[in-house]
C-alpha cells in the first residue's frame, strides 16, 4: 500500500487513535492535523499524533487523503466545503451517522472522491489525550453507499481499514443509521438516563462511590461521554432513535408491571428471553 500524505480534521479520540495506527502501520508518509481547538492542537503536537497543524485550506493542498473526525453536525456543513476544495484527493469521514452526510453531497460533482465510513469504536473520553494505540483492531467498520464512490477511493479506504486490523462491512446509509440506533445510540441514552436517575435519587455521592459495583460502573460508563458529540448524533438520527427508545420503554414497562403485580413467573421469562443475547454477543 503506497504511503500517502494524510490530513486528519479533528485530532480527538477517534482522529488521534487513527493517527497512531496510520503512523505505526506506515500508511502515512506525513500526517497533518486540522484543529479549531487550540489546546487540542497543541496536545496533538506534544503527543506526536500529527507532524504538524495547518489551516484546512493549506492542509488539503498538501494532502492525498483528507479524513474527517469531527462531530456530525459540523460534518454536514464541512464535507461539501471540503469537496469544493479538493482536486484528486480522497475524502473519508468517520461519523456515527451517515444518511444526512450522504444526502448532503449526493449531487456534488466530486461526490465520487468521498467515502462514507463509521468505525464502530469509541470510549467515554474525548480529546487528543484520550487517543489509544491499537484502538481499531478487530473492530467493525461500516462503509456506506460504496457504489457512489470512485473505485480507487473505496479501495484505498478498504485497504487502510484492513491494514489497521478492522473488519469491513458494507451497507446502505439508511440501514446503517437504523442498526446504529439499536446497537450504539440507545446504549448511550440508557446510560445517560440511568446516571440521571441515580443522581436524582441518591443524594449522597459517597454512597454511590462506596457501593458502586463493576456492573453499575460498566452500565453508566457511557454517561461520561461528550455531550457535544452525542446531541448531534441523536438529532441526526432522531427518527431511528425514537423508534428504538419507544421499544425500550415498552420493555421497561413490562419489568415494572411484573414487580407491581408480583408476577415473578413472567419476570423470569423476560430475563430468560434476554439471556438469548448470549448467542449473539459472547
Amino acid at each position: 500500500m503506497e504511503r500517502k500524505k494524510i490530513t486528519i480534521v479533528g485530532v480527538g479520540l477517534i482522529g488521534g487513535s487513527l493517527a497512531l495506527q496510520l503512523h505505526e502501520k506506515k500508511i502515512s508518509s506525513k500526517l497533518i492535523g486540522v484543529e479549531t481547538n487550540e489546546f487540542h492542537a497543541q496536545k496533538a503536537l506534544e503527543l506526536e499524533l500529527v507532524d504538524e497543524i495547518l489551516p484546512l485550506d493549506e492542509a488539503i493542498l498538501d494532502s492525498d487523503v483528507v479524513i474527517l473526525a469531527i462531530p456530525v453536525d459540523s460534518m454536514v456543513t464541512l464535507l461539501p466545503q471540503v469537496l469544493d476544495k479538493i482536486d484528486h484527493q480522497i475524502v473519508v469521514d468517520l461519523g456515527s451517522t451517515k444518511s444526512q452526510l450522504v444526502d448532503a453531497v449526493k449531487n456534488h460533482p466530486k461526490r465520487g472522491r468521498y467515502v462514507a465510513a463509521h468505525p464502530m469504536w469509541g470510549t467515554e473520553y474525548s480529546g487528543p489525550q484520550a487517543a489509544i494505540r491499537g484502538a481499531f483492531e478487530k473492530v467493525a467498520v461500516a462503509i456506506c453507499n460504496a457504489k457512489e464512490s470512485d473505485t480507487d477511493a473505496v479501495e484505498w479506504a478498504r485497504n487502510m481499514f484492513g491494514k489497521i486490523g478492522m473488519r469491513l462491512l458494507e451497507m446502505d446509509a439508511y440501514a446503517h443509521d437504523l442498526h446504529a440506533a439499536y446497537v450504539s445510540h440507545i446504549s448511550h441514552i440508557t446510560s445517560f438516563a440511568l446516571a440521571n436517575t441515580v443522581l436524582e435519587k441518591e443524594k449522597e455521592e459517597g454512597a454511590i462511590f462506596d457501593l458502586a459495583s463493576a456492573g453499575f460502573e460498566s452500565t453508566v460508563r457511557l454517561a461520561k461521554s461528550n455531550p457535544a458529540m452525542w446531541v448531534p448524533i441523536f438529532k441526526q438520527n432522531r427518527e431511528n432513535v425514537l423508534d428504538v427508545l419507544n421499544e425500550h420503554i415498552s420493555q421497561l414497562r413490562k419489568f415494572k408491571s411484573c414487580l407491581e403485580k408480583e408476577n415473578y413467573d413472567y419476570l423470569l421469562e423476560l430475563i430468560e428471553e434476554a439471556n438469548k443475547i448470549k448467542g449473539i454477543i459472547k
